[in-house]
């Protein structure tokens, strides 16, 4: 049983744990849904967990539950669709709102307002048709990032090193979304830091030998390492966690949620996206930078839930 209160419990009420969904993180989703309801029964809350199947009012309603826990991932679940549900049903959620999990979920818009602002993000196009690759290549180089601008967990992404490479690879992720962006490639370092009730994580550093971190070397392979400390340094851990926090407010993102950001070999920081429904499964990161703060899987959950209070 965890340290949490009588009176936290009775707080939170009936708390019904979101999951699964249509997206192409179902899988994901399921996993993720599985371990918070889990941990919040060994809490001591009362929690039930919903496959989200689109008939949400309804199952919301017959089991009149209090709060929503949110483990939905991908479109439906972190583009603002069921916060707008929740919304007009005048249900609390974890997580961010309606406007911050739009934005966030369109990676597009989400560095059209960072750059705007000043964070500095990969040089990107988002075109409509089929692109010209020359003219493509002329203006960001390569290697180049392919993925689609509204999916999550690498699903559909590649990375082009040959001109010739460049249509399929948008073919590819024109699968999975009508929206494709087109990034410059980094070449640097990979790095990821959680965020929870306005407080940066610490920072994990991933590496892994595959070309670069793929569906398949956050949820497949034993391959990636993740390393936390990141060594970094306590000046420029402490300014990149500052920058963080500022980039996840920019895109009105709250409560909780991951930014991931690379550095490349002169030491610039590059902010590439904003996951506001970050996994919750045994191969997570925010679990991960949690434990280095020093909350273990239970108290992390409990805190995010309180992110609905």
């Amino acid at each position: 049983m965890s340290k949490v209160s009588m009176g936290v419990k009775k707080t939170f009420g009936k708390v019904a744990v979101l999951m699964g969904g249509n997206s192409a993180e179902r899988k994901i989703s399921l996993e993720s849904g599985s371990a918070v309801l889990n941990s919040l029964l060994r809490s001591g809350v009362d929690a039930e967990g919903i496959d989200w199947n689109g008939g949400i009012p309804e199952q919301l309603f017959n089991k009149k539950v209090d709060r929503v826990f949110n483990a939905l991932h991908g479109r439906g679940g972190e583009d603002g669709v069921i916060q707008g549900v929740l919304e007009s049903l005048a249900l609390p959620y974890t997580g961010s709102g309606v406007q911050g999990s739009a934005l966030s979920m369109d990676k597009e818009r989400t560095k059209q307002l960072w750059s705007a602002v000043g964070i500095l993000t990969p040089g990107f196009m988002a075109p409509q048709d089929e692109p010209n690759a020359k003219e493509v290549v002329d203006k960001l180089g390569l290697p180049l990032m392919i993925k689609p601008a509204r999916e999550g967990s690498s699903c559909g992404a590649s990375r082009v090193d040959q001109l010739e490479q460049l249509i399929p690879a948008w073919n590819e992720a024109k699968k999975f979304d009508s929206s494709v962006l087109i990034e410059q490639w980094i070449t640097g370092s990979e790095y990821t830091v959680g965020i929870l009730n306005d407080e940066a994580l610490p920072i994990i550093k991933l590496e892994t030998p595959r070309d670069f971190y793929d569906y398949k070397a956050k949820y497949v392979l034993d391959t990636t390492k993740y390393i936390c400390p990141c060594g970094l340094g306590f000046e420029i851990e402490k300014n990149i966690k500052a920058a963080c926090l500022t980039a996840f407010q920019a895109v009105n993102c709250s409560g909780w949620g991951r930014v991931d950001l690379m550095i490349n070999e002169v030491g610039e920081v590059f902010f590439i996206e904003v996951n506001t429904v970050p996994g919750m499964t045994s191969h997570s990161l925010v679990p991960m930078a949690a434990k280095q703060q020093g909350y273990d899987f239970d108290e992390l959950v409990i805190k995010i839930l309180e992110t609905s209070l």
